[in-house]
């Protein structure tokens, strides 16, 4: 799958192309349903995510199963940082 980050509308100097990968890696990411059905017949989802460094984002993206665009990008709140760590402690 192919990421793409062309004209994303958030700061890529806050949070690295290579953290968006990494959290999309992430083996205990969280991923949540697309919130509706479109007639492109690409998703939107939500993703909770970890880096390797130990950074919590917080993501959407659209795919359509060859490409994934990052709609917008962020930390994680303190409620989603919870909720991820929890759902990451029934994994291990």
């Amino acid at each position: 799958m192919e990421l793409d980050l062309i004209d994303v509308q958030f700061d890529l100097r806050s949070i690295k192309p290579r953290e968006l990968e990494e959290a999309f890696e992430d083996p205990f990411a969280v991923r949540f349903l697309p919130d509706s059905e479109r007639a492109d017949g690409a998703s939107r989802y939500y993703a909770l995510g970890r880096t390797v460094a130990n950074r919590y984002l917080f993501f959407a993206f659209w795919t359509d199963g060859k490409v994934t665009r990052v709609v917008a990008a962020r930390e994680m709140a303190d409620t989603e940082r919870k909720f991820y760590d929890r759902k990451y402690a029934e994994f291990r």
